[in-house]
């Protein structure tokens, strides 16, 4: 039997992600939200973890520095049009900077930097409270209005009522469909495969040519650009941010994301922020039992399959179409 050609379950998913907050009330419409705003930091950190090969537990630190240039430029006056690609700039320079680390240091040591490097965006936030607002944060930023699109305001379409939320969810996922489309042509382009390269073999990649010094900071400041973007999204969502919102805990939850949707996959980290996004909501009629059910689960699946949820079904196709040939570099999953 023929298979089903991608772009149509691509079609169906686009589909089925326009009409998803349709009927539904404003914590539906901003848990979506949610779902797409950390898939985009997610899959910036399946860049640099994934597909490079380089561990970075600072994902949340970009998110945090791409808010607050978002949130102090729009409270200012300036456009959320003009604040965005201004914090996804700044990101790009600052995970450039930290990429440097990366040069020296590998594994587990390059972990701990970034770790540190986390911690420290973090006290920086809290204690410059002339710029940040310290540990109050900062909030009531404005929701973005250009052009025809105006996310701070009721209004209907085709007689149907749009909530400001849901106006922020389609702008979320225009965001979000074009952030992906030049992620999916990135990681199937020649640099793609020379952060394939690096992961598989450094010193190999280099014997033959390839500068791995310049794809090393390129994937760090590729993925912190995309939590940056994230971090542009997060401030107009929620109108409020504070410095223990970008913890560590965040960005071990991001590296979770990668980790149980399969890392080096393109749709592992979709599949992973819905786990660890969506799964939690849909599980809350146990009450109590939800967070037991939502950790056993993760738990059985990374014992049973390393290289998460797309390694899983990989396994599945296989089973069932013995002619295909697996990928043999992800059958461990994420080296961490």
């Amino acid at each position: 039997m023929r298979a089903v050609p991608k772009w149509v379950w691509v079609l169906l998913g686009l589909c089925v992600l326009v009409a998803a907050p349709i009927g539904q009330g404003n914590y539906i419409s901003l848990i979506l939200c949610s779902w797409l705003i950390f898939t985009i930091a997610a899959m910036g950190l399946n860049l640099t973890l994934g597909y490079a090969g380089q561990i970075s537990l600072a994902q949340a630190s970009f998110m945090a520095i791409g808010a607050y240039i978002t949130a102090i430029m729009t409270l200012n006056g300036i456009p959320w049009l003009i604040a965005m690609p201004a914090a996804v700039a700044g990101c790009f320079v600052v995970g450039l900077l930290v990429g440097f680390p990366a040069l020296r240091v590998k594994g587990h040591f390059l972990a701990f930097v970034t770790l540190a490097f986390n911690t420290l965006v973090v006290l920086v936030l809290r204690n410059e409270d002339w710029l940040t607002g310290g540990s109050y944060g900062k909030f009531n930023m404005p929701r973005p209005d250009f052009w025809f699109v105006d996310t701070a305001s009721k209004s209907t379409f085709l007689s149907f009522p749009i909530t400001s939320n849901q106006k922020m969810y389609y702008l979320c996922l225009a965001v979000f469909v074009v952030f992906a489309a030049l992620m999916y042509g990135l990681v199937r382009s020649p640099w793609g495969r020379a952060f394939k390269g690096l992961r598989e073999n450094p010193v190999r990649a280099e014997s033959l040519g390839l500068d791995t010094r310049r794809i090393t900071l390129l994937a760090f400041a590729i993925g912190s650009a995309s939590g940056g973007l994230a971090g542009a999204l997060v401030s107009p969502v929620v109108q409020f941010i504070e410095p223990n919102s970008f913890a560590l805990l965040h960005s071990l939850r991001l590296l979770l994301m990668v980790v149980v949707g399969g890392a080096g996959y393109f749709f592992g980290p979709m599949l992973g922020s819905a786990v660890v996004i969506l799964l939690p909501e849909v599980l809350r009629f146990t009450q109590g039992y939800y967070l037991i059910l939502y950790s056993g689960a993760v738990i059985i699946l990374m014992v049973y399959s390393p290289s998460g949820l797309m390694g899983l079904g990989d396994r599945l196709v296989l089973k069932f179409r013995p002619g295909r040939v697996a990928r043999a570099d992800l059958k461990e999953g994420a080296k961490l």
